[in-house]
């Protein structure tokens, strides 16, 4: 059993933090700028000041490899993301990274050899806020989505991510996929979530992801005079764009215990106090463990649309934008993390993830585990997200321990 080096450890996640904060505490840390060109040569400079290996593939996916004393073993991954949501918490996705981190560097001090060489990821763009889908360096690497075609996405500005991720200087010349078997990939990440607090957890031993889809509708309507055109001579728009906003929340509540609906944006045209709104992209989501629960739910969102575009005489285009089916963990890496959360003698607690991780796309490539940590009031993707110094030790110390485990066999 290890034991991270706690003062160090939270050093690490500061400096991390100080890129790319906002006034109210929190990270604007967008996938492929400024800040995370910067977050990134903040974690290749640490990864070469460790003496690993570092690698950057040609999706911008950065690698850092300590080496094992089995030549012909293959590497135990650890990782998450440094990217973040527009104004978020500064724990989502780099409290994994960093604690890869300082997994390597303690082991490094206490000269511990591995049988599996160790390899430390950051991985490209998983909140999907600026380009997407989410996840979308770990997709490509695992052969889920195309590199050219996710080369040519653009964000809100026109801007492709192949030329941004060229600016920035992390267009790297190693193909962007596996090069070698893989013995297991972890990933650590806040819950984003009460369960664990509500139970009186130290950390969670994540079992599973749950299955989700996403889409965007485009309403059509006539804009025209809020004033003269009457209630009968209207194609509003906004109004069978609200028709549909309420059904997903219906849906979410109708379909099962555990499934969620959510309409994350909106975006109307002209936007004007006196005019009926013309057009109307707005997005959905749903998220279910029961990846026939979330096919339902794209059936019965399209449907509501097409009802709501019929009563309003609007046209309706649609788009799923994402799907990724629900991902079971392997037992060997769920015994691992419970193991070492039951040798550190924390208090665990086994559950799924309400939440797409770098895990989904790993877990076609390898055996997957994660490890939770406690997030307070459940709170994330938000500056008010947080988690204590101390269930972040937690936590590491867990991941750290049963990557040990694994890397030892």
């Amino acid at each position: 059993m290890i034991e991270l080096d706690r003062d160090r450890f939270v050093d690490l996640l500061n400096e991390q933090s100080a890129i790319g904060e906002t006034a109210d505490g929190g990270l604007h840390r967008l996938a492929l700028s400024a800040d995370d060109r910067a977050a990134r040569d903040w974690f290749r400079e640490h990864l070469e000041d460790a003496g690993l290996e570092v690698r950057v593939d040609e999706f911008g996916n950065t690698f850092g490899r300590r080496a094992g004393t089995d030549p012909d073993a293959s590497p135990v991954l650890l990782g998450s993301h440094l990217d973040s949501q527009p104004n978020g918490g500064i724990y989502d996705g780099a409290l994994g990274v960093v604690a890869a981190l300082e997994f390597v560097l303690t082991l490094n001090d206490r000269d511990v050899e591995t049988t599996h060489p160790i390899e430390v990821v950051n991985w490209t763009n998983e909140e999907g806020s600026r380009f997407q889908p989410a996840m979308q360096g770990s997709g490509v690497w695992a052969g889920a989505h195309d590199l050219e075609t996710e080369y040519e996405k653009t964000d809100a500005d026109g801007a492709t991510f192949r030329e941004e991720l060229e600016r920035i200087g992390y267009r790297g010349d190693v193909p962007a996929e596996p090069r070698e078997a893989y013995e297991a990939y972890l990933e650590l990440h806040v819950e984003q979530g009460p369960k664990l607090e509500a139970a009186g957890s130290d950390v969670g031993v994540v079992t599973g992801i749950v299955g989700f889809t996403w889409g965007e509708l485009t309403f059509v309507g006539d804009p025209d005079h809020s004033g003269p055109t009457p209630m009968d001579h209207r194609s509003d728009a906004l109004v069978a764009a609200a028709d549909t906003i309420q059904a997903v929340r219906r849906i979410g509540n109708s379909l099962g215990e555990e499934t969620v609906g959510t309409v994350g944006s909106i975006d109307v045209s002209p936007n004007s106090v006196n005019i009926i709104p013309g057009e109307v992209t707005m997005t959905w989501g749903f998220r279910d463990p029961d990846d026939a629960v979330v096919q339902r739910a794209y059936e019965m969102v399209l449907a509501e649309a097409n009802d709501a575009a019929s009563r309003e005489g609007v046209e309706l285009e649609s788009e799923e934008t994402m799907r990724a089916e629900s991902v079971d963990f392997a037992d060997r890496c769920i015994e691992a993390v419970q193991s070492a959360a039951d040798d550190l003698e924390y208090d665990s607690l086994q559950l799924g993830s309400g939440a797409g991780h770098d895990a989904t796309h790993l877990a076609s490539v390898t055996d997957t585990g994660m490890v939770f940590a406690v997030s307070e009031d459940g709170k994330s993707h938000s500056p008010a997200e947080y988690t204590s110094w101390e269930d972040c030790y937690a936590a590491a110390n867990t991941l750290a321990n049963a990557a040990l485990d694994l890397a030892r066999e």
